[in-house]
C-alpha cells in the first residue's frame, strides 16, 4: 500500500512553468507545497537550450536557457520550497489525488490544489506518415539538440530539416556552428512557423535556404539515411507532380510541432481543447475540474519562455487564493471566449466577470495592419486594436478590464476582414 500524505498544493513539472508557479504560490502565502519533477534536475527543456535570447521581457537581459532556469531555481532555494526529483506521477483523479513513484517508493498525495506544468513533447515521424524505410539518422530537432548540447554527440554531417518551428531553426544554426552542412529547411506551409528573429539569425545570417510550400515525400536508405525526396505542395498541401527532387543527406531533423503533455489531465476527466491540446481554462488558469490549474506548454505551446513564466505566476497566485478561500467556494459564473474569423484559438476560453483578463490568441495566417476586435454576443465591439504585423508564430495579447465583461455571456475574438 502506498504511503498517504496531504499537501495544500502540488506542482507537477519542474521546468520553467513549474518553477515560476511554485515561486509565485509561495510568495502568495502558500506554505505547504511540493514541486514534483521526474528528471534528476530542475529546469526542464531549458537545460539543453544553450543559446541566448531568453529573459528579455522577464529580466531585461538576454540569458541562455540554463541561466534563465537558474534564476528561478535560486528563488526555489531561497524560499525553501520542497522539491521531489526523480519522481514520476503515475496517476491523478478528479478528487485531486495523485499517485507518485520515487525510486520505487509509492506515495498517494491528497492535494488542496494541483498545478499542471508538465510542458510538451515533439511530434515524431510516426505522426507524419512519410513513406520510406526507417534508417538511422532521423531525429526530432529537440532530440538532436540534446545530443549536441548535453551529450556532445553529433547526429550527422549533412542535414535536412523538415518544418520551420523555432527548435528546428535554432538547430540549423547549431549544426552549422558544429561543422555540419545544412542543405535546407523545408516547410509545408506558405509561411514560416518560427519567430522572425530566428529566421534572420539562424537561417539568413548563415545562408541556409528556406523552401516554403514544400515537404518530404520519401525517405531513402536502409541502415543509414542517404537522402530525401521533396516536392512542392498546392494550397491543399498535396504534392505537385513534376516538382519532385532528391536531396542527399545523412541526417533529417523534424521540427513539425509540439504537443502538450496531458495524459494526466485526460485521466482526471479535465476538458481538453481540440486546437491547443491543453486544458480548457478560465482567467485564473483553473481547468474544468475545480482546484486543478494548468499553465505553460502543458496548457498551450508558447513562443517565448517569458510568457510561460508570466502565465505560470498567475496560476500559482490563483492556486494559493483557491486554497485560502476553501474548497467549498461556489462555482463562478463565466463568460465564454471563442475564436472568430482569422483567429485559431484564444486563452483563456472563459473569463469571470469583474476580473481583469489577459487575453492571448493566435491568428490563422500572416497579415499587415490587422484590426483585432472583441465582440459581444450581439456583435457589439467591446475592444479593438490595430497591429502592424500579425503572424501565427507570435502570440497576440490584449488586456480586458473586468467591467467590460459585466452582463455578458459570450465573447468572440476576430481579425476584421
Amino acid at each position: 500500500m502506498p504511503e498517504r500524505i496531504k499537501k495544500d498544493l502540488i506542482i507537477i513539472g519542474g521546468g520553467p512553468a513549474g518553477l515560476a508557479a511554485a515561486v509565485a504560490a509561495k510568495k502568495a502565502g502558500c506554505r505547504d507545497l511540493l514541486l514534483i519533477e521526474r528528471d534528476k534536475m530542475l529546469g526542464g527543456i531549458l537545460n539543453q537550450c544553450i543559446h541566448d535570447g531568453f529573459g528579455l521581457h522577464r529580466f531585461g537581459e538576454a540569458l541562455s536557457g540554463p541561466e534563465y532556469a537558474q534564476r528561478y531555481i535560486d528563488m526555489i532555494h531561497e524560499l525553501e520550497i520542497p522539491v521531489a526529483l526523480n519522481t514520476i506521477v503515475l496517476s491523478m483523479n478528479d478528487h485531486r489525488r495523485v499517485l507518485v513513484s520515487t525510486m520505487g517508493s509509492l506515495q498517494e498525495i491528497e492535494a488542496g490544489a494541483i498545478i499542471l506544468a508538465m510542458g510538451c513533447r515533439e511530434r515524431a515521424r510516426g505522426a507524419l506518415s512519410i513513406p520510406g524505410n526507417r534508417p538511422s539518422g532521423v531525429y526530432t530537432a529537440g532530440a538532436a539538440q540534446n545530443f549536441v548540447n548535453m551529450e556532445n554527440i553529433m547526429p550527422g554531417k549533412r542535414v535536412v530539416i523538415l518544418g520551420s518551428g523555432d527548435i528546428g531553426l535554432i538547430m540549423a544554426r547549431r549544426m552549422t556552428l558544429e561543422g555540419a552542412k545544412v542543405e535546407a529547411v523545408f516547410e509545408l506551409l506558405p509561411y514560416s512557423s518560427g519567430l522572425p528573429r530566428n529566421i534572420q539569425q539562424c537561417l539568413v545570417d548563415y545562408e541556409i535556404p528556406l523552401h516554403l510550400s514544400t515537404t518530404i515525400i520519401d525517405i531513402h536508405g536502409m541502415d543509414r539515411l542517404e537522402g530525401v525526396t521533396v516536392a512542392q505542395v498546392d494550397e491543399k498541401r498535396t504534392p505537385i507532380a513534376g516538382t519532385e527532387r532528391f536531396v542527399p543527406c545523412d541526417t533529417l531533423l523534424l521540427s513539425v510541432g509540439l504537443i502538450p503533455e496531458n495524459e494526466l489531465a485526460r485521466e482526471a476527466g479535465i476538458e481538453l481543447h481540440p486546437v491547443t491540446g491543453g486544458a480548457v481554462v478560465d482567467d485564473s488558469c483553473m481547468t474544468s475540474v475545480r482546484g486543478i490549474f494548468s499553465c505553460g506548454n502543458a496548457l498551450h505551446v508558447h513562443d517565448l519562455v517569458d510568457w510561460v513564466s508570466e502565465e505560470a505566476e498567475r496560476a500559482g497566485v490563483n492556486a494559493a487564493e483557491f486554497i485560502r478561500a476553501g474548497q467549498d467556494e461556489a462555482a463562478r459564473r463565466t463568460v465564454e471566449i471563442t475564436p472568430g474569423c482569422g483567429v485559431r484559438y484564444t486563452l483563456p476560453q472563459k473569463a469571470v466577470p469583474g476580473h481583469d483578463t489577459p487575453l492571448a490568441f493566435r491568428v490563422t495566417e500572416p497579415s499587415r495592419n490587422g484590426v483585432v476586435q472583441v465582440l459581444d454576443s450581439s456583435g457589439g465591439v467591446i475592444a479593438e486594436e490595430t497591429h502592424a504585423r500579425l503572424h501565427p508564430a507570435e502570440m497576440v495579447w490584449m488586456a480586458l478590464k473586468g467591467e467590460q465583461l459585466a452582463g455578458l455571456e459570450r465573447l468572440e475574438v476576430r481579425v476584421r476582414p
